[in-house]
């Protein structure tokens, strides 16, 4: 059995990470509307991998024997009011869940669950690259966005990107 401190976070978790993959959900609605369907693409893939995320820690619980607590998704909370501001509001996003990811591993830490630290790990690492990404993505933003042209092709770069499933062995 885990530590009961830890299962409340990983279950929290789950619920986070839905919340994410609405949220994102939200971002590509909005870039489609504007017609930028690269973008809308890339958070669409995004959205796939935060679902993917939340199964991950679900599955981890239940292989733990651990029951699962779904709560509520709330609806997302960011006013979308510009291309680059959805941007900012991703990057500010994906330091939040850093943040939520590391204070399960503290937790774990603190209780020597060795196994949720392992799993976590993975975890850790992905965050880096989901922080890396969006802040890549502002930065490209703030490079070319203002000019049509060079954001058609922004465009299409995002619209080449394909989903591909995480590869965590639980």
């Amino acid at each position: 059995m885990l530590d009961a401190k830890v299962v409340k976070l990983l279950n929290e978790q789950i619920n986070k990470e839905f919340y994410s993959a609405y949220l994102y959900l939200d971002f590509s609605n909005y870039y489609y509307d504007q017609e930028l369907n690269g973008f809308g693409n890339w958070y669409m893939i995004q959205a796939q991998e935060e679902r993917d995320h939340a199964m991950l820690f679900l599955q981890y619980l239940r292989n733990n024997g651990e029951q699962i607590h779904l709560d509520a998704i709330a609806k997302p909370d960011v006013e979308l009011t510009g291309n680059k501001q959805v941007l900012e509001a991703g990057l500010k996003h994906e330091r939040y869940v850093t943040s939520l990811i590391h204070t399960i591993y503290e937790a774990a830490y603190d209780v020597r669950d060795f196994r949720t630290m392992q799993f976590l790990d993975w975890f850790v690492k992905e965050q880096g690259e989901e922080e890396n990404n969006a802040e890549s993505l502002v930065k490209k933003y703030d490079l070319y966005g203002s000019d049509p042209r060079s954001l058609y092709m922004l465009d299409s770069e995002m619209a080449a990107r394909v989903y591909s499933a995480p590869s965590l062995v639980l």
